[in-house]
């Protein structure tokens, strides 16, 4: 009598439940494949794209896991489980750790747009959340630059694509800036000579755009002259300090005095 009992019982869950778990498992063979269709594609399409390698791995991975998320729901409705708990769970869940990690996805966001946007990359030198720097290293959450003192500095990638960013590096040519001031008895055509000369000796100077110097301004103690030479960008702390260490040196051969205040010493008499 049990044995006739239990083996209704085995005959009426195999009808009622056998068709869904066959169902289920044909669900799972048949998503699976598409979730793996579907990632290779789009992992094909953003090397296509040149992205970033990281950004690759962690948007496939990401789209990986929720389409599994989607298909576990999916066999969970066809095993006739109700999913609207889980779904709420699932929700509930994403919320608490969206506001936990308000921060970090902020800076995922910066890091996601960075690798899709490149507006800087490895090497350039960049300028952003008043930082300046080499870019060493770029990740999801952060960039990482060195300062021209050696300094390392971290910076959030959520600022740092909600700001402003000055590439240096990016049109491969920088013109340097100098204001340099000579006494109004200097010859303003010997000067420019003197000046244009320690541009053009300067193997680092580029040709082109050629170097510029002219006067810029009427001081209260010196005429200026705007001295501006082009060079490439790896180039520029070089040729920025060589120029305003040559020019001193040969305005003071050339005999062209640059004022500087003079201290008037005042005898009194006994």
């Amino acid at each position: 009598m049990d044995v006739k009992m239990w083996a209704q019982k085995g005959i009426d869950f195999i009808v009622d439940y056998g068709p869904k778990i066959v169902g289920a498992i044909l669900i799972w063979i048949i998503g699976s494949w598409i979730i793996k269709k579907v990632i290779s594609a789009i992992e094909r399409l953003m090397s296509k794209k040149e992205y970033d390698l990281s950004l690759q791995k962690f948007l496939g991975n990401l789209i990986g896991w929720g389409l599994r998320i989607l298909l576990i729901l999916a066999i969970l409705a066809k095993l006739g489980v109700e999913t609207t708990s889980f779904a709420a769970i699932i929700a509930a869940a994403g919320l608490a750790v969206g506001l936990a990690l308000q921060g970090s996805l902020s800076n995922f966001a910066g890091g996601v747009l960075i690798m899709i946007f490149k507006p800087f990359k490895i090497g350039d030198l960049i300028e952003g959340q008043g930082e300046l720097g080499n870019v060493i290293d770029i990740d999801l959450f952060t960039t990482k630059i060195t300062t021209p003192q050696n300094k390392l500095v971290i910076i959030p990638n959520g600022a740092l694509s909600n700001g402003n960013i000055t590439n240096y590096s990016e049109n491969g040519v920088l013109k340097v800036f100098h204001t340099i001031g000579v006494s109004y008895d200097a010859d303003i055509k010997k000067t420019k000579e003197v000046l244009m000369s320690v541009l053009t000796a300067q193997d680092k100077v580029l040709k082109d755009p050629a170097p510029l110097v002219e006067v810029s301004g009427l001081g209260d103690s010196s005429v200026d002259f705007a001295v501006r030479p082009s060079c490439k960008s790896e180039h520029y702390w070089d040729v920025y300090f060589a120029t305003l260490e040559n020019a001193k040196i040969a305005l003071d051969a050339a005999g062209i005095e640059i004022p500087y205040p003079h201290s008037v010493e005042i005898h009194k008499e006994a």
